[in-house]
């Protein structure tokens, strides 16, 4: 999954780098953090607090296949956890991107 994303958002031009289950190290130059809730060896829940802490104000997109599109428990979860939007799974590239958009705004594409 976290290579799909990789290859779906450096496609549109964003900058992506790949961090394990902790996400960015404190002081790292980030954007956006995306994290699945349900992981297999680590609470979602617990990452998203982790990145509050160490990045705080840094907006998090939260992905979960626990969720169902349009249901407002999903948005006040995500909304619960600090997560600016979430998306359920199974989404597609659109629905990553314009969730992306919509928190973060275009890519910024280089001028090279």
């Amino acid at each position: 999954m976290r290579g799909l994303l990789t290859e779906w958002l450096a496609d549109a031009g964003y900058a992506v780098r790949e961090r394990g289950p902790r996400a960015a190290p404190a002081g790292a130059d980030v954007d956006l953090v995306i994290v699945n809730l349900y992981m297999p060896r680590e609470a979602g829940v617990d990452v998203v607090r982790a990145v509050q802490e160490a990045h705080p104000g840094i907006p998090v997109i939260a992905i979960s296949a626990q969720f169902r599109a349009g249901l407002a428990a999903s948005w006040w979860a995500a909304r619960a956890l600090g997560a600016r939007k979430l998306i359920a799974k199974p989404f597609t590239r659109e629905d990553l991107l314009e969730a992306v958009r919509g928190v973060i705004g275009p890519a910024r594409l280089s001028s090279t």
